[in-house]
């Protein structure tokens, strides 16, 4: 199935605001690298997402691997919330 550039790109962006969303409140004040670490991932995501398909499979790879990230991210943010 064939999933359009557009649809991707709205994909990439609600996934980024979410993401943005979600935790950024406290964590903001306290750990700017982290939540910054957060956007360029979601930024990289949203590129990834829109790029040609067509890169051997690597391409999803990055995306797989920046998903992992991103909540890597997010796990370490909340750790460092419950043990400050």
């Amino acid at each position: 199935m064939q999933i359009s550039k557009f649809r991707l790109a709205v994909a990439g962006v609600v996934t980024a605001a979410s993401f943005s969303l979600a935790g950024a409140g406290v964590a903001a004040a306290y750990q700017p690298h982290m939540v910054n670490a957060r956007e360029h991932l979601n930024q990289a995501l949203f590129e990834l997402q829109t790029a040609d398909p067509d890169k051997g499979g690597h391409r999803d790879m990055a995306v797989d691997l920046v998903h992992r990230a991103i909540d890597q991210v997010n796990m370490g943010i909340d750790y460092a919330d419950l043990h400050p």
